[in-house]
């Protein structure tokens, strides 16, 4: 699933892209993809200039004239990306933007677990998913994140990947920032000192704003927004990697479930469980 870095990843690829076009023809190939009805997105859309592209958590978020704003959560394989002129659309391309002059959006999700919708202002404060969104991790000073952790008693990675306490985290840099802080998955918030909650927000930030330098983290789906594929991943530490040695003191990687995600980490340097 595409998370924070790869959705701040699409949107920054994607702006100087459609910035100041006009949507001018939409054509909806899947209209389960549409959250709502579809004539009426429709509507809401055509003519609409977009005015800026922006991330927040795991959505991608295009700002259009109006006010409107058109909103694509992504979940497991969902992709939106500019092609190249004369680039056909797939089997698994269920909506087309046309920008002119040739220039067009895809939305491709090959699991069709993805949506798009189109909320007025208003509307997109009172939705409740957006409104129960925590804050942005890499906007959280350390103190801010230390005051959101401490003293509860879930287990730290579970924490993590809640997108009510902090929003855009997923299984990837969770297991990588509890790593580089030298934290076990399952401790519980409760029993980490202030200095390792302040190791974890510094971890966060750094493992964050490394993936997003290196264009996020693909595997089978992530692209960016001109359909290139990120390369975070050939950074991992201990994500995906059980049975592999410790890149730091060699004992083999482990895995336990969190929150129903497996967590990979090391047994040796991550001794707080």
């Amino acid at each position: 699933m595409p998370e924070l870095p790869e959705v701040e990843t699409i949107a920054a690829g994607l702006a100087p892209l459609v910035s100041g076009r006009s949507i001018r023809d939409i054509f909806l190939m899947q209209a389960r993809v549409v959250r709502g009805d579809e004539l009426e997105f429709q509507r809401r859309l055509l003519g609409r200039k977009v005015l800026d592209v922006r991330r927040r958590a795991k959505l991608l978020i295009l700002d259009l004239d109006g006010p409107l704003h058109l909103v694509f959560h992504l979940k497991m394989t969902g992709k939106v990306w500019v092609p190249d002129k004369g680039v056909q659309p797939g089997k698994h391309t269920h909506l087309i933007l046309d920008l002119g002059d040739e220039v067009y959006v895809f939305f491709d999700d090959q699991r069709r677990f993805g949506y798009v919708t189109a909320l007025t202002p208003p509307e997109l404060e009172s939705w409740d998913f957006y409104r129960g969104l925590g804050p942005e991790p890499l906007h959280l000073s350390s103190q801010d994140f230390t005051d959101i952790f401490q003293g509860r008693k879930a287990r730290i990675k579970s924490l993590l990947l809640d997108q009510q306490v902090i929003a855009g985290i997923g299984n990837i840099y969770a297991d990588e920032a509890l790593y580089m802080a030298g934290i076990h998955p399952c401790t519980r918030a409760v029993d980490l000192s202030g200095d390792q909650l302040e190791a974890l927000h510094c971890s966060l930030q750094q493992v964050l704003q490394e993936a997003i330098q290196a264009g996020g983290s693909s595997f089978r789906d992530y692209r960016n927004a001109l359909g290139v594929a990120g390369l975070f991943q050939e950074n991992f530490k201990v994500y995906g990697k059980k049975g592999l040695p410790c890149p730091e003191c060699g004992a083999n990687l482990e895995s336990t479930k969190v929150a129903g995600r497996s967590s990979c980490f090391c047994p040796q340097c991550q001794t707080d469980g």
